[in-house]
């Protein structure tokens, strides 16, 4: 044993996530050159070379993930779309489903709401859906014979149409992969939409039923807070009946403590004659003690 510590796949993942979306968002900005507009010359083959080299980027990633997976063939079973992602662009048209792993990358980093992680998924699954299959339909039905989508507005415009399964018939493709295109746009095309419209309902749902607590909350707490209210007043009342005893007490004692010795006097005197003698019999008024 060499003593090296063996290369985690959630480790590979971390220092690999963002270059792997640059590289996936720059493939398919170059590949959209390459259907769109068609670069003739050195461009045009700098430009594939370029491709095929990304590519070569994510089968090593691919690589790397099945070698650093703890159990590979479970890895492998459960991530079955990683090796499509990697086998597809052989496939010109299909290259564009390399910006599946985007959405899955962002997904991650969206906020802890499941709610706003779901919408914001669903939303960006539907534009990627939308971009891949204009580009993808174009490359495939741009020069077929008796075409109606040569141009990369056409194709916009048909995915939009397929997407939302309005389907006006007016841009439709002839070939039969631009036909598998259609088939797989209309299947994603439910299921993002129908993701997205079942998230704002739960959205709007949800609104509502905070409101309706906030509100019964409300009317149980009206009784509790009258309660309040009362004792509030009695308190202030009390205060103001307080203050006013207090300012009717007689001033200080007289000069020389006169009023003062002759209250301590008789208080003397009335607890003199209360006072009981050891045999029960009641101590005499001082009249009868001089006599």
């Amino acid at each position: 044993m060499n003593g090296r510590r063996r290369l985690t796949q959630a480790e590979w993942r971390h220092a690999t996530e963002w270059p792997l979306i640059i590289a996936a968002v720059l493939y398919t900005a170059g590949f959209a050159w390459q259907v769109i507009d068609e670069p003739p010359g050195a461009i045009g083959v700098a430009l594939e070379v370029a491709l095929w080299l990304l590519w070569a980027v994510f089968a090593a990633d691919y690589v790397v993930m099945i070698v650093t997976a703890h159990d590979r063939m479970r890895w492998f079973v459960r991530n079955l779309h990683e090796l499509l992602l990697v086998v597809l662009p052989m496939f010109r048209p299909l290259r564009l489903l390399r910006l599946i792993s985007v959405a899955m990358m962002l997904e991650r980093r969206i906020g802890p709401r499941i709610q706003g992680r779901v919408f914001l998924y669903g939303l960006s699954s539907a534009l990627l859906v939308v971009l891949i299959g204009s580009i993808a339909v174009l490359d495939a039905e741009k020069h077929a014979p008796g075409t109606t989508i040569t141009t990369f507005g056409d194709a916009l415009w048909w995915a939009v149409v397929t997407i939302t399964t309005a389907g006006y018939g007016d841009l439709y493709p002839v070939t039969a992969l631009g036909r598998l295109i259609a088939v797989g746009l209309m299947i994603s095309g439910i299921a993002v939409i129908g993701l997205v419209t079942a998230t704002l309902a739960s959205w709007l749902m949800q609104r509502v039923v905070s409101e309706e607590i906030v509100e019964e909350v409300t009317d149980e707490q009206a009784p509790l807070r009258r309660e309040v209210a009362a004792l509030s007043e009695q308190v202030a009342r009390l205060s103001a009946q307080l203050d006013r005893l207090t300012g009717d007490r007689p001033g200080p004692p007289a000069a020389n403590g006169q009023h003062a010795d002759d209250a301590g006097t008789d208080a003397a005197q009335v607890d003199a004659s209360q006072v009981v003698l050891p045999r029960g019999r009641r101590r005499p008024p001082a009249d009868a003690e001089g006599l």
